[in-house]
């Protein structure tokens, strides 16, 4: 019991080659590395729980490192590298400016910057959450930041750029880290989920990432809750009835309805929806996105931003098909209408079913508009002949 460790510290990655989605920025920091060309000062920004600080730490050993992959890597077998990963490392210094953040804080690191370390090339010192500083603590910062002692080498992370000085800034190599995606996160899971012997539907992870919106460590802290939910066997019904999420057939289902011009079946799944313990908004806001997924998929060069698993992925290529990009157009607008207006409404759930009778018959209305403007357009060269 006293064993167990969360996936997010068990699998953090010890090496470049290991952090998963951010390869635009390990392939230039092993470059930097190999070539003996380090700025004195990295600015690492980007959402939340993308793989900054970890980064950070990758950089810190590898630049202390005394057995150097060639491509550029910590060994983390060396005397350097096993301290830094047991957590002695006299090189290697962490401040969280989140509750670090007075200018004394930055006085007394000023003040340790002086020291040379005693073994180890580099004294390497990460800020983490370091737009979180006060105003008087980026000014006590700033004549260190630009001319740092040779031995001294700075990190800073942060999840809000703009809160930072320009002149804090300008002193820094910048690295921008992306949202990973959701294939690459499921991925992830997979290989984690064989390594601990968890059974799994490939699609329920892929649901794990979906709901993780880009941040691994978000998507790991799920996977444990569920893990250890499930008692080892993830299913996609089971991730679906635990993170409170509708089952996206519900959503096909309902452009089918409008396809029929059916607004009682609509109204009927709205309401078996909302037994199920879903908000009207909820669905409302869940049929926009389906919208927009079956707007994408009308060009093959968009298709790419559909984030989901190839089946359903053919699913929304099959529906979007069957349907003309001015009814997509019109019925996405008329949802994200709905969907703001039952965020501010006294009783949502009439507004969402308005929306869904405008819904039904929407197809009958924009073909009424087309005809109109194509007898508009006729009517010039019809009195001309006359």
């Amino acid at each position: 019991m006293g064993n167990y460790i969360v996936s997010a510290r068990k699998y953090r990655p010890g090496t470049f080659g290991s952090v998963v989605g951010q390869s635009h920025v390990t392939n230039t920091l092993k470059s930097a590395i190999i070539l003996d060309q380090l700025a004195h000062a990295f600015l690492f920004s980007g959402p939340r729980g993308v793989g900054k600080t970890t980064c950070a730490r990758i950089l810190a050993k590898a630049i202390n490192c005394e057995n150097l992959t060639p491509e550029g890597e910590p060994c983390n077998q060396c005397e350097s590298c096993d301290a830094y990963n047991q957590g002695k490392s006299i090189n290697i210094h962490e401040l969280d400016a989140a509750s670090n953040n007075s200018v004394d804080d930055i006085r007394n690191l000023i003040e340790q910057t002086r020291y040379v370390p005693p073994n180890g090339k580099r004294s390497v010192y990460i800020i983490d959450e370091v737009h979180m500083l006060s105003q008087a603590a980026f000014n006590a910062f700033l004549k260190t930041l630009e001319e740092p002692p040779a031995h001294v080498l700075f990190i800073l992370a942060t999840t809000e750029k703009h809160k930072i000085l320009p002149t804090i800034l300008s002193r820094c190599q910048k690295f921008d880290f992306r949202r990973i995606k959701v294939d690459q996160i499921a991925e992830h899971l997979e290989y984690i989920s064989k390594e601990e012997g968890v059974e799994y539907e490939f699609a329920a992870l892929q649901q794990i990432a979906l709901k993780a919106d880009g941040a691994l460590r978000d998507a790991l802290s799920l996977y444990d809750q569920l893990v250890s939910f499930s008692g080892g066997k993830l299913t996609f019904s089971l991730v679906l009835e635990n993170l409170n999420i509708l089952d996206y057939e519900y959503y096909f289902r309902a452009v089918e309805y409008m396809q029929q011009q059916d607004h009682t079946s609509l109204l009927l799944a709205l309401n078996e929806i909302i037994e199920q313990g879903f908000e009207a908004k909820d669905f409302i806001v869940g049929l926009t996105e389906h919208f927009r997924n079956l707007l994408i998929c009308q060009d093959p060069k968009t298709v790419e931003l559909l984030e989901t698993s190839e089946n359903v992925k053919e699913k929304y290529l099959s529906q979007s098909r069957a349907l003309s990009p001015n009814l997509l157009l019109n019925a996405f607008q008329l949802c994200a209408d709905a969907e703001q207006q039952s965020r501010q409404a006294a009783h949502p759930r009439l507004k969402v079913e308005l929306a869904l009778v405008k819904l039904a018959h929407l197809a009958s209305v924009v073909e009424l508009v087309a005809a109109e403007s194509s007898d508009k357009k006729k009517s010039p060269s019809t009195a001309l002949s006359r």
